[in-house]
């Protein structure tokens, strides 16, 4: 009889050697057994995963080698259908669990029947004092930010409440769900791909829940670094397409003016920083996309089960919110430095 876990854990490595095996010691660790692990090597040339199966023998682990990087969203679509397990858990190899990560996971699936997929508390790897994440937030520009990144752990994200979406470096999204909305956009490649599935999710009437109990001390930015023009690209081109491709009618031509306006002032305001053609250029190949993206529109409209009012409750409003992100962060760490 074929083994079927509740719990599938999806890690994509591509050259994350340093950090996967602390990874996988912390899953060893779990007050809750019911999983399995699928490693999806994403075309690692520093021998990741060799000897992975030998080293764990005991471990329901599945390890799937690509010949090439195909991206964060393709690994993670590969990973999802060779899982077993009743819930997707998603966990970055550069995010380390506590303990009873899982088990809150899942005692809150439990508790509420409602959500099909769930976020974790994500705190600094190294300084735990501080937060890498609760979460993510989604706004009318269409642009989205992780909540409470870099702000101070005590007295930010302790509160269990209601998301957008959550970050997909660790969090649990019900299989079947997942497969229903058609896993992360391939065409996404890294980067906002975890916006995009959770909109969808939206639509399609699957709500998000925060665990803040459910703790992983997280690296971060590992691969690529969090301001590399690769992160910086991927994050702006793929932010155009996930508003265009998922946003419903009547919001998005009521968006659509302060869309247009958010774009054009971080398209000037870089320019001045010097980062400027790495932006011009995530702005015209979103465009040169638009056609695709309107097709994948046209199929993601006729299925929406949400209603506008309850869509609009998850969505941030605030007309200056994404420009005072850092000005708030500042503010913050300076009230508890006092």
């Amino acid at each position: 009889m074929q083994y079927h876990p509740l719990i599938s854990i999806i890690i994509v490595t591509w050259n994350s050697k340093k950090h996967l095996y602390d990874c996988i010691k912390c899953l060893l660790a779990q007050s809750f057994h019911e999983f399995e692990i699928i490693v999806v090597d994403n075309g690692s040339n520093d021998n990741s995963t060799e000897g992975l199966e030998e080293k764990y023998p005991k471990l329901n682990l599945i390890v799937e080698r690509l010949k090439s990087n195909q991206g964060f969203a393709v690994a993670n679509n590969i990973g999802a259908r060779l899982a077993r397990g009743q819930w997707l858990v998603l966990l970055n190899a550069d995010a380390f669990p506590e303990s009873n990560w899982l088990e809150r996971l899942v005692a809150t699936s439990e508790l509420h029947p409602q959500f099909a997929s769930f976020s974790s508390r994500q705190l600094k790897a190294g300084n735990p004092k501080f937060l890498d994440g609760a979460g993510d937030a989604y706004h009318i520009t269409g642009f989205a930010w992780r909540r409470y990144i870099g702000y101070p752990a005590k007295g930010y994200g302790e509160e269990t409440i209601e998301l957008f979406s959550p970050c997909a470096a660790a969090a649990m999204y019900s299989r079947e769900a997942f497969l229903e909305v058609g896993g992360f956009d391939e065409d996404f490649f890294s980067y906002f791909e975890d916006v995009d599935l959770g909109f969808r999710l939206q639509l399609k009437g699957y709500r998000c829940l925060y665990v803040p109990t459910a703790i992983v001390h997280h690296v971060g930015s590992a691969t690529f670094g969090e301001k590399s023009d690769f992160a910086f690209y991927y994050s702006h081109r793929n932010l155009i397409w996930t508003f265009v491709k998922n946003m419903p009618t009547a919001m998005l031509w009521h968006y659509l003016p302060a869309h247009f306006l958010a774009n054009l002032t971080y398209l000037i305001y870089y320019s001045f920083l010097g980062r400027g053609k790495v932006l011009w250029q995530a702005k015209l190949d979103a465009i040169k996309g638009l056609s695709k993206i309107i097709r994948k529109r046209q199929e993601i409209q006729k299925y929406i089960r949400v209603t506008v009012p309850e869509l609009e409750n998850r969505i941030h409003h605030g007309w200056f919110e994404p420009y005072l992100l850092g000005y708030n962060l500042r503010k913050a760490l300076r009230s508890q430095s006092l």
